[in-house]
Parts: structure tokens; sequence; C-alpha cells
């Protein structure tokens, strides 16, 4: 649709600004760029102004591709975007050639499962190789904590008074500990770092051994509470209660021998 400006000094049809001209927007006009060619002679009267003459070609109704309407019936992937998969061990004619691609022999052109991922054949693996770390950074659950660590310092700073409970809710309403995560499910550890001068009864599944030796010097009673015990079958649970009864017989038996031993 070329579009033809030239410049002509009789009356047109049209007769305006390249302004006015492009706000005409009921009828698709197909402008081009406007170039001048103007003789170096050229000079405008004042009488007469200076008239643009645009001759431009509608674009017919016919020639717009009208919208495709989504319909369950037209549905479908875009061109392109699906590969039919490889038919293996289907002869010459699915383009592989005999083998298939898979060589003449070798394990890998056999069927079966193959090879498991990072086997070199028989040697030494790269993951085997390489040097390992320890704890958390090595994948272990080694490195994870067990407990909730409380120092002698902390529960100091806290503020317990004589008489008063230690424990892991105690701790957390006076804001020392705020576990979160998988520490919501461990149990509380007194550790040694610091002094306590309150004579306080502490709950705790453990205690350091300094720790113990402080609380003990300053007076504080130590309450040792049991962990949550793992479970076995029934008949596992029966031989555990019976080496117990039977261990627990022989070191009474050994006590009242070696009391004997001390009396005579």
């Amino acid at each position: 649709m070329a579009s033809l400006l030239s410049l002509s000094t009789h009356p047109s049809t049209f007769k305006g600004t390249l302004t006015s001209l492009t706000s005409l927007t009921s009828t698709p006009y197909n402008l081009s760029s406007l170039k001048l060619s103007l003789p170096t002679t050229f000079t405008t009267s004042p009488k007469k102004p200076l008239s643009i003459v645009a001759v431009s070609t509608m674009v017919p109704e016919t020639a717009r591709v009208p919208a495709t309407r989504l319909r369950l019936d037209n549905l479908g992937p875009q061109p392109g975007s699906r590969k039919k998969a490889k038919r293996k061990g289907r002869g010459h004619a699915a383009g592989q050639g005999g083998s298939c691609g898979f060589g003449m022999r070798g394990q890998k052109s056999r069927s079966g499962p193959g090879v498991m991922r990072g086997f070199e054949g028989g040697q030494m693996p790269l993951y085997r190789r390489i040097p390992k770390l320890r704890g958390i950074a090595g994948g272990m659950k080694a490195g994870l904590s067990k407990y909730v660590p409380v120092n002698l310092r902390d529960i100091e700073v806290a503020g317990f008074k004589d008489g008063e409970e230690v424990s892991l809710e105690s701790l957390k309403d006076k804001g020392i500990i705020n576990p979160s995560g998988r520490e919501r499910r461990l149990p509380l550890k007194i550790l040694g770092e610091g002094e306590l001068t309150a004579k306080v009864h502490l709950k705790a599944r453990a205690f350091s051994g300094s720790a113990k030796e402080k609380l003990e010097a300053a007076g504080c009673t130590l309450t040792v509470l049991p962990g949550r015990k793992k479970w076995v079958k029934p008949s596992v649970a029966k031989n555990i209660a019976r080496a117990d009864e039977y261990f627990a017989k022989k070191r009474a038996a050994a006590a009242a021998a070696s009391a004997e031993t001390n009396s005579a």
C-alpha cells in the first residue's frame, strides 16, 4: 500500500497539516515517510498557501485475518512443539541402522538395567576418590545438635530466685532460649560455663560434668529427665528385661560377697 504525497498549488480534496492527517483514524491509512524534493529556486507565494495532497488506499476487509476463537475442537499443540519418539529395534526403516544406535557389543548394548550411576568400569569412582566432610557438611546426622544447650551464666542472667524451678518451659518464658524448627523437639542440657548463686531446682535431660559439680557445690537440686524410649519388638523387649534382671542379681551377689569380706 504505497502512499503518495505530492505538492500542488491547485485546490484538492484534502487540505491541512500532517497532524490533522494522522488524526483520521476512521479509515486505516498506510502512509510512508514524507520526503520532499524541492528545487533550489522553489519559492512560495504568500497569496498561494502550500497544499498537501494525500493519496492512499484502504485495506479491504477481506484481506484482514479473522481471529479464530478457541474451542475444544480446535485445541492443539503449537507446530513443532511435539516430536515423535525414536522407535528402537524396528529394523533399518526406523532410521537407526541394524544395531539401533547401541553399537555392536558391550554391556550397554544388551537388554536390562545397564550400569549404575557413577560406575567407572571397576576402578575407584569419583565419588569415592574425593575427600569426605564430617557432620552436617558431609550430609551426616552426626553434626546435628541433640540438645538445646544453656550455660549457668544464662540462668544467672535470667534472675531465678531460690527455690524456683529451671526447666525448658521456664527458660522459654524468661526469653533465654527461643528454639525453632527441629530444635523445638530437642531436650535441655545444662552446661557449666559461668556461675550460679541461686539455689534452684533444675530439670534437664543431661548435665555436663563441670555444671554438675558447680550446681552440687551451690546447693541446687538436679533432676535428670528420662529420654524417649526407642520402640523395639515385644520379643526383643522381653529379652532385654531378662538380661537386666540377670545382671541385677549378679551385681547384688557381688555386693553381698564384698560386704562379707569386708566384715571378716
